[in-house]
């Protein structure tokens, strides 16, 4: 491990402490999922309340996924403050951006409050990372790291359903009073149980951005963009899908992100032990596997058991990635974590650009609504070929210890 985060680590914290602490840092992740994700099901009610039609409506979306894309610049920028403090300040953004979403007067002032809220996204999970990665020994880096963004696919479980049925309910308004209380939970929590540990004394702006001029970050950032678009492509037209091919009332629809958000957190869980293991290992191993799922994915949506089971297990697969690829990063780039590990959130979102459009695309030319399943493979096995090509290079030229 590097330096930087060995002269921020302690002896490895007592196990109710360090529950506490990556359950304060988790939390953060449940209301940022929250808010990012039940958009998508309240489009009708804000397309009412806003009065705008529903490409305006679909552009706040893009603001928060836009905004979202800062991660970067902000953990650079945040590098000389002490990570405790640093995340506190993103969430502490976070919850006040979302508080002006829900008194934001019109569609003008609602678009630039959902671009300041998905500013603090991509920081705070990277920040998170490196202090859940610091407070274990490095053979469970992966683990801690898992945890700390279960919050995110814990909140398509829970968090989701119910901030779309309450919006639906008593107004989508309320949606973001319900993630500003989140925010200051997770704001308590940090303050209370995340140890405090001073910054690196060699810890620069200039530093961190040292990690950018690394091919083996950019190859990390790769494997990201191409090999988790496939499973973008697949999650973004799942209702589609269900309702048109596998013939599940839309009813079930809820049911069917239940199960998406179950087999994330599954995923997650897996993803992290394995991690723990062999990160270039995991990558080999979970890519192909991706690749297998959608395959299969896009013969068994033709009948509503089987489409169910899928639904699960592509969840699973695709979030097995995350905590390999957010480790790699940071082994990438010993002396500038919280970039690199921000970077990694980045590199989803642009994935999630990517696999929506090249999804959409093979909708619009007529190949159907499994299409998207099948690009998604083909990502995934392309994002393979980057993850051997790095596999590769690292033999020659290993990366710093």
């Amino acid at each position: 491990m590097s330096s930087v985060l060995q002269t921020s680590t302690a002896a490895p914290a007592r196990s109710t402490n360090l529950a506490m602490a990556i359950l304060a840092l988790a939390m953060g992740g449940v209301g940022i999922g929250v808010t990012e994700f039940t958009m998508m099901g309240l489009l009708p009610e804000v397309e009412q309340g806003l009065g705008v039609s529903t490409p305006e409506a679909g552009h706040l979306i893009s603001a928060y996924a836009l905004g979202g894309g800062g991660a970067p610049l902000l953990a650079a920028v945040g590098a000389k403050l002490p990570r405790k403090h640093l995340a506190l300040g993103l969430m502490v953004f976070f919850t006040v951006a979302n508080l002006a979403s829900f008194l934001a007067p019109d569609y003008g002032t609602m678009l630039v409050s959902r671009f300041a809220a998905g500013l603090p996204h991509g920081a705070f999970f990277g920040v998170a990372a490196v202090i859940a990665a610091s407070l274990v020994p490095p053979t469970r880096r992966g683990w801690a790291i898992s945890m700390v963004m279960a919050g995110l696919s814990i909140s398509n479980v829970v968090g989701v359903p119910f901030a779309t049925w309450m919006g639906q309910t008593y107004g989508w308004r309320l949606l973001f009073i319900l993630v500003g209380l989140i925010g200051l939970l997770t704001i308590g929590l940090v303050w209370k149980f995340v140890p405090f540990h001073e910054a690196h004394p060699d810890a620069s702006i200039r530093r961190e951005l040292g990690a950018l001029k690394r091919l083996q970050v950019w190859l990390a950032i790769l494997i990201g963009i191409v090999g988790f678009g496939g499973f973008f492509a697949t999650y973004t037209y799942i209702a589609h899908t269900m309702t048109m091919v596998a013939g599940i009332p839309s009813s079930l629809i809820p049911l069917v992100v239940a199960l998406y958000g179950l087999g994330m957190v599954a995923g997650n869980i897996v993803g992290g032990r394995i991690a723990d293991r062999s990160v270039m290992g995991t990558l080999y191993k979970v890519l192909p596997g991706i690749a297998v799922a959608l395959v299969v994915y896009a013969v068994a949506v033709q009948w509503p058991w089987s489409a169910f089971v899928m639904v699960f297990v592509v969840g699973a697969s695709g979030s097995m990635l995350i905590p390999a690829l957010q480790t790699r990063l940071l082994d990438a780039s010993p002396d500038a974590p919280s970039l690199a590990s921000s970077l990694n959130h980045a590199a989803l979102n642009v994935a999630n650009a990517l696999g929506a459009f090249l999804g959409g695309l093979v909708i619009a030319l007529g190949w159907g609504y499994t299409a998207p399943a099948l690009v998604g493979a083909v990502l995934a096995l392309l994002g393979l070929g980057v993850a051997i090509t790095s596999g590769l290079l690292e033999r020659k030229r290993p990366l710093a210890a």
